[in-house]
């Protein structure tokens, strides 16, 4: 397999840093996005991973929160009642710590049909969603980390207009990174430099 280029990436003015693939383009170069997201996509596979800084949900437990959060973005999307939760776990970030010992994200996996922007259920694509909560309870934060791979592309789909519908090209195929591995690569790396930055909230 084709050796693919990660490199460090500033979020959010710098304050905030990780690793993941050069092909990946931020969003915020083609349409605005808000100020409490980054968003980058690779057009070429569909891919997207997305970053999130939202208030601290006090009332959901730390054991569930990443199914909580999977669950809420499946009802956003109107995928409620045909997600399929694949796997749940936990990855240890390697630079941030915080008091005596690293910190700890709770991860959700799960397999879900979603429509492009206002699209219908007719042009559903089946997209495999991986989800990791960052519990920043000293900033009052809840990072959000979702990276969305298509699995089966609809022929009526925006999708298909960039990427051929059928089933996706597997990554190794194409010369890329799996997208569990991305994922895993932009959890791990994970990293504050400036905790300013949620001062006074989002």
């Amino acid at each position: 397999m084709a050796a693919e280029t990660c490199a460090p990436r500033p979020l959010f003015g710098g304050a905030i840093s990780t690793t993941f693939p050069v092909r990946f383009q931020d969003v915020s170069d083609i349409r605005q996005v808000p100020d409490h997201q980054e968003v980058f996509v690779d057009p070429a596979r569909d891919e997207s991973l997305i970053f999130e800084l939202l208030d601290l949900k006090g009332e959901v437990d730390d054991t569930g929160s990443a199914l909580w959060f999977l669950r809420d973005i499946a009802n956003e999307q109107d995928a409620g009642d045909n997600m399929v939760v694949e796997h749940s776990g936990t990855l240890e970030l390697s630079g941030l710590r915080l008091g005596e010992g690293p910190v700890v994200a709770g991860t959700a996996v799960g397999q879900l049909a979603v429509s492009k922007g206002r699209q219908g259920r007719e042009a559903q694509n089946i997209i495999r969603l991986y989800l990791a909560n960052i519990r920043l309870k000293n900033a009052g934060t809840d990072v959000v980390i979702t990276a969305y791979e298509p699995l089966l592309i609809n022929p009526l789909s925006e999708s298909a207009r960039a990427v051929a519908s059928g089933p996706a090209v597997p990554a190794q195929q194409a010369g890329c990174l799996p997208m569990s591995e991305i994922f895993k690569l932009a959890v791990m790396n994970f990293n504050v430099h400036d905790w300013n930055l949620f001062n006074g909230g989002q």
